[in-house]
């Protein structure tokens, strides 16, 4: 609800639970309009589109919640990936892993991640953002934790060490309750500019976490392993900390459960899930499996260099999303597809050749239409949803943001199942064949596939909205 500046400081505000609390007018807030705040930081009449309210004080508030969460979602991406690059580092701390196990060990957490991201949205309004955030650094320090404990134990039965690798599932749900959140501070005419940042900022911690844990853990004399979870636990302390004292909680923050429903019975919501596993679910893969697969295949190079795939691909996602608001997403997103499956066949050439540098260049490259990949089926959601709308009037413009929002949830979730999937045909294909060949023949299969599908649904004359620019 609003409440004026004018409100006197015994006013009640109700808040979402039954309880009442007295107004707490901080100078930081009495002089923004429409906007009152009470104890635990929670903010009523909170309204981004409020063009008085924005410019009086709201873009600021906004800024420090963005910049927060970008922290704490850093860190959550950070979690999720670092057992890939613990996993190939573990039989020299005196582990006896096949290679099967080392990609069940870097596949599990996306999946348990991808699992979480759907109860995560909906822990934000239900708790509250500042909250939440809070709550979901400090999860972080199970998995950290299990880690540092682990590695030392190299008696462990493999059933244990999974079990504590599948709690890095808690890292991956961060993105989800993280966009979610994020996404009410802002207009929608700033929207997209901060949901990219957002985004941007969390999947930096994949390649941060490959860049910097090897120098962490070989840090002084020999190879101490636990130190990749340990070096952890003050930053997710700290992120708890400044969530606590810096960000908010909304209680106009509203997420209908109908929205999911209604999205989940969108056609379109399982087309652009599909095809977002071919690029989110992608670069999660990849990223997931890329330090084993350069251990296994060029032993000599060494794992300080994996960390690029996952840096190139993170910083074009904000790439992919401005050519497609000029070029459109799905002619992107086609475009994304094509060029990933140059990238696998150049992989594949690399392999048969013993050719690293190829090899290295090709999957570089793959990783780059990844991230452009991302951006641009992020671009093209809304933009189907609202070509689908039935006339012009307010009531279906909300109707297609509503469908829009709930098939960004789906999609997000079901994309990073891609990062269980790859590594698992690594795995099989390594199993099966004795090389890695037979899979990026699959993976090249799948994007030609996920290309088709965009360009006859989205992009081809004479389909439904094949008019409209998605």
């Amino acid at each position: 609800m609003t409440v004026s500046p004018e409100t006197a400081r015994t006013d009640t505000v109700p808040t979402d639970t039954t309880r009442t609390d007295t107004i707490e007018r901080l100078p930081l807030y009495r002089d923004i309009p429409g906007l009152a705040m009470t104890r635990g930081r929670w903010l009523h009449g909170w309204d981004p589109e409020n063009e008085q309210q924005w410019r009086g004080g709201g873009r600021g508030i906004a800024r420090t919640n963005l910049i927060v969460s970008i922290f704490a979602e850093f860190l959550g991406f950070a979690v999720w990936a670092l057992w890939s690059i613990v996993v190939p580092q573990l039989n020299a701390a005196g582990f006896a892993l096949s290679v099967d196990q080392m990609f069940w060990l870097v596949s599990l957490p996306a999946l348990v991640g991808a699992a979480l991201r759907i109860p995560y949205t909906f822990a934000v309004p239900k708790f509250g953002g500042r909250n939440w955030t809070i709550v979901s650094a400090l999860l972080l320090l199970i998995p950290v934790g299990g880690l540092a404990w682990a590695v030392q134990n190299p008696q462990l039965p493999f059933g244990v060490l999974l079990a504590i690798a599948a709690l890095a599932g808690f890292g991956g749900g961060n993105f989800a309750s993280s966009m979610a959140n994020i996404s009410f501070f802002y207009p929608e005419a700033e929207k997209g500019k901060a949901l990219g940042l957002n985004a941007a900022g969390g999947n930096v911690g994949t390649a941060a976490v490959q860049f910097f844990v090897p120098l962490v853990i070989v840090a002084g004399a020999g190879l101490a392993l636990e130190r990749a979870g340990l070096v952890f636990v003050p930053l997710a302390i700290v992120a708890a900390i400044l969530a606590w004292r810096l960000m908010h909680n909304l209680t106009d923050a509203k997420t209908d459960p109908r929205t999911f429903a209604a999205a989940a019975r969108e056609r379109h919501t399982w087309i652009v899930s599909f095809i977002y596993i071919g690029t989110f679910g992608s670069f999660i893969g990849y990223s997931a499996a890329f330090p084993t697969v350069l251990a296994d295949q060029f032993p000599q190079v060494g794992l300080s260099i994996a960390f690029l795939g996952a840096l190139v691909g993170s910083v074009t996602r904000p790439a992919g999303g401005m050519l497609a608001d000029r070029y459109g997403g799905a002619l992107v997103t086609v475009v994304s597809f094509i060029a990933m499956m140059l990238g696998a066949g150049g992989a594949i050439v690399g392999l048969q050749q013993g050719s690293f540098a190829m090899f290295f260049g090709s999957f570089l490259w793959l990783f780059v239409f990844t991230g452009v990949g991302n951006g641009s089926i992020y671009r093209m959601i809304p933009a189907i949803f609202s070509a689908q709308a039935s006339d012009e009037s307010l009531a279906a413009k909300l109707a297609a943001k509503r469908l829009a929002a709930g098939c960004i949830g789906i999609a997000g979730a079901v994309g990073a199942f891609g990062g269980f999937l790859i590594p698992r045909g690594f795995a099989l294909s390594k199993q099966l064949s004795g090389g890695l060949v037979p899979a990026l023949a699959v993976f090249i299969a799948a994007y030609a596939v996920m290309a088709v599908l965009t360009w006859a649904v989205y992009r081809r004359r004479g389909s439904a909205l094949g008019a409209a620019v998605i």
